[in-house]
């Protein structure tokens, strides 16, 4: 049995840390619809701050039920903000779990600077979590 804690969780989603695994977990909720960018902004603070104390080698973000609108926020404000907190806590692999048809799916894991993580996008969950399991990454291309 794997030790599996329900870290938080409000309205927007859930942090679950799963130890024996050695990822923490995003899941995202449908009700992000209705969030602010200032919402989201600190629900992805308070993120970091589990991965800080946590300090998993993964993480995970079930982005399939994800309603919030990126248009709406900058990839500046987190690679600015978050990124160096992940890159401060050991991450070393990001994995997207998406729904089939978003674009960045399939592609190469690679490294996206400032950020010192693989980072890889996924239909299927058990692909996600296979490639985070699997002890050596995949070459950067």
């Amino acid at each position: 049995m794997t030790a599996v804690t329900h870290v938080y969780e409000d309205r927007w989603g859930a942090i679950i840390d799963h130890a024996d695994a050695r990822f923490v977990e995003i899941r995202w909720y449908d009700t992000t619809s209705a969030m602010s960018v200032d919402e989201f902004q600190q629900w992805l603070t308070n993120f970091a701050a589990e991965v800080e104390r946590l300090r998993r080698p993964s993480i995970l973000v079930d982005a399939t039920r994800f309603l919030f609108d990126p248009a709406k926020t900058s990839a500046e404000w987190w690679y600015a903000n978050i990124v160096p907190r992940y890159n401060a806590a050991g991450v070393k692999k990001f994995a997207f779990h998406m729904t089939a048809g978003v674009p960045e799916v399939g592609s190469p894991p690679e490294i996206q600077a400032p950020a010192a993580f693989l980072t890889a996008y996924f239909a299927w969950r058990q692909a996600a979590l296979d490639w985070l399991a699997s002890a050596t990454p995949p070459t950067v291309r």
